[in-house]
């Protein structure tokens, strides 16, 4: 069957009409699919991408004779919406012809209940109804979302009305769901797709995956498997344990002996850690300063030994195979329930306890592989170990593999060949992966992006008339453009650098600055602020780093921002993990790529991803300007897609000049 047998006409595509380069992708997607190999659509913002996807995935899900799920995976919340309303979309267009597409759209636990009770692991949803009621209202509630396909914000409100636990009640509808949009988490982390989709009648291997913003895909999997100790992480997890044993003894009933045996031997282990490990702690401080360096590689093995041998100490009992201890302990560790801070964040929540037994569960998995390598480092006094994954293939690949078929898109999934040496996408004779470009024809004259030459961030060109020669540009800009700019450097160390006392900024501009540890919520109070301040007619300079939470993973849409500034280039400094990545990618992929997967592509692509947030549809405009001479110098100018059209600015005037012709152009998105 061919992609074109499938589906010649289009039927799931959301709009009434279909471009070029939509009906291309579309096509791809159907012929990767068929095969159960991949597609690497490098797609950017405005040409339809999401409908696009999905037009595939349901044309060769519905001719499929097996039940299989579309698992729509994305980061961003407001991708989320985009998913619900091309369903939607879709429905209204099939009318009567066939059976609508059934749709799930789920977030975390968190994000869903209002308090979840970690002892326990329930949540307060519910308190208030009795057993038959629940299951009457969860089943009517479910029937909605099944019948019309509705947004997770929606659902969360619907169900707070009458006390109906959202979270509950999406996981029970998504077992009768044509399409899950969820988190990459629920399918490239192990500890969360195990506990996640069989519960849910999800099988990975009659799923088709698409998968949103895939440029991220490599480090989420990576984050997924990074892990850090402490030196005193063992006396943090014996309290830990201690308020467990307390807490069980405390609710035992009518006095009944509970069996606290092991985790009383628990407490016993982490106490003689406690003692001991300090010493392994202090003896590679030692030789981090005779080093002098700043950190270094650990062995993996090593460290898990060390730790065997203290537990082995007690004699306690014959071990029973290697690390036979350790898996002990950690078997303990994680049945342990303590009382949470419910004014942290929802990701630090971790205990101690489960803390160090992922370490250890890390450790050991990879115990004998080069893909993952241990740092030890200090932060301020405190001396640490981080587990960091170098190849995140090892995960996403054998998942890849599984799978029906996937879609994978982004407006800067470039070097296609890179991200799918990174992430082991299966191809053979059988499965196709297919990589194509499908341009934007409206980007390059909407979207002009000029370079300028005499202005970087490199290290050793850094000073006084570089950073005035930043700031002249900066200020050019802001005096030629009639609204709000995003200003994203390289770092916050040079944000604040260029900023300094913002006495260079011209009169009458607010600045918005985002900080290393913003919240969520603090992030769209931010973004909302821009809506805000263009009805007063207020303009604002937004301003972050590359790869932050305001230059990745954030929508502007109705084109709030006019104009983009990057400085510099985020290139990874040297530390124990890059040296240990460039030569794991050098064994790998050899010399020639190793550089640039490690280093140069990913700073590149950083850039091309904050350059891409002002522009979501057709209609939008921007100027971007990028001061940083080098990305225009080997190596980098190699790591730019060639469909990206660029200008030079020799100086600040230059840039002045460009932008104020620019805007005449084009001083409003609606104005062609």
């Amino acid at each position: 069957m061919t992609a074109k047998g499938v589906d010649s006409s289009v039927r799931y595509f959301a709009h009434s009409e279909v471009r070029e380069s939509q009906s291309d992708m579309i096509e791809d997607g159907i012929e990767a699919l068929l095969s159960e190999g991949s597609l690497m659509a490098l797609a950017p913002t405005g040409i339809g991408k999401t409908a696009a996807a999905l037009a595939s995935a349901i044309s060769v899900q519905r001719a499929s004779s097996d039940n299989l799920k579309i698992l729509f995976l994305t980061s961003r919340q407001s991708q989320h919406r985009i998913v619900v309303d091309t369903v939607q979309k879709i429905n209204q267009k099939l009318g009567q012809t066939e059976p609508s597409i059934k749709l799930v759209d789920l977030i975390g636990r968190e994000g869903m209940c209002q308090n979840v009770d970690r002892m326990s692991g329930k949540c307060d949803c519910e308190d208030d109804l009795d057993g038959s009621m629940r299951d009457e209202l969860r089943a009517d509630m479910q029937a909605d979302i099944l019948l019309k396909p509705t947004h997770v914000d929606d659902l969360i409100l619907k169900s707070r009305r009458i006390n109906l636990c959202a979270w509950a009640t999406a996981r029970e509808a998504v077992k009768s769901c044509n399409i899950l949009v969820c988190d990459y988490n629920h399918v490239f982390i192990d500890s969360v797709r195990e506990a996640s989709l069989p519960s849910m009648g999800v099988d990975i291997e009659n799923t088709i995956l698409i998968v949103d913003e895939a440029h991220n895909l490599p480090d989420r999997v990576r984050n997924g498997m990074s892990r850090r100790i402490t030196s005193n992480i063992f006396f943090k997890a014996k309290s830990d344990v201690e308020e467990h044993i307390g807490n069980a003894k405390k609710n035992a009933v009518n006095g009944v002996e509970i069996e606290l045996d092991e985790m009383k031997w628990a407490k016993r282990s982490l106490e003689r850690l406690q003692k001991q490990m300090p010493t392994w702690f202090s003896a590679r401080e030692r030789e981090l300063n005779r080093l002098e360096e700043e950190d270094m590689q650990v062995e993996t093995r090593h460290l898990l030994d060390e730790m065997e041998v203290i537990l082995s100490e007690t004699l306690e009992e014959v071990p029973e195979g290697r690390l036979s201890n350790l898996k002990r302990l950690v078997a303990q560790l994680l049945k342990v329930r303590i009382e949470s801070d419910e004014e942290v964040d929802d990701d630090e929540r971790e205990s101690d306890c489960e803390r160090l037994a992922s370490f250890i569960i890390t450790c050991g998995q990879y115990e004998d592989s080069p893909a993952l390598v241990l740092v030890f480092d200090k932060i301020l006094e405190q001396t640490q170990v981080r587990s960091f994954l170098l190849d995140p293939g090892v995960v996403s690949g054998p998942l890849f593999a599984s799978c029906r078929g996937s879609i994978l898109m982004s407006g800067t999934l470039f070097p296609a060949e890179m991200y799918r040496d990174l992430l082991r996408l299966p191809e053979n004779e059988e499965r196709k992966v297919l990589a194509k470009d499908y341009d934007s024809p409206f980007l390059s004259e909407r979207r002009p992006v000029l370079v300028a030459q005499n202005t970087t961030s490199r290290y050793t060109e850094r000073g006084e008339i570089n950073t005035n020669n930043i700031r002249d540009h900066v200020i050019e800009v802001l005096r030629n453009t009639p609204g709000h700019v995003a200003l994203f450097a390289q770092s916050y160390a040079m944000l604040d650098m260029v900023l300094d006392d913002y006495r260079w900024i011209p009169w009458g501009i607010q600045i918005e600055k985002e900080s290393s540890r913003m919240s969520k919520r603090q992030v769209a109070k931010m973004v909302d602020n821009l809506y805000q301040k263009r009805r007063t007619n207020d303009r604002v300079m937004l301003c972050g780093v590359l790869s932050g939470k305001l230059a990745e993973g954030v929508d502007y849409p109705e084109n709030i921002l006019d104009a983009v500034v990057c400085i510099g280039l985020p290139v990874p400094p040297p530390s124990a993990r890059q040296k240990a990545l460039t030569e794991y990618f050098q064994d790998k992929f050899g010399t020639n790529a190793a550089r640039r997967y490690s280093s140069h592509q990913p700073a590149v692509n950083s850039v091309l991803q904050a350059i891409g947030r002002p522009i979501r549809k057709a209609e939008d405009r921007a100027l971007v300007v990028i001061l940083e001479k080098r990305i225009r110098e080997r190596p980098y100018r190699f790591c730019i897609p060639t469909n990206l059209l660029v200008m030079r600015s020799q100086d600040a005037e230059r840039t002045g000049r460009l932008a104020k012709r620019f805007f005449q152009r084009f001083p409003d998105p609606a104005i062609e």
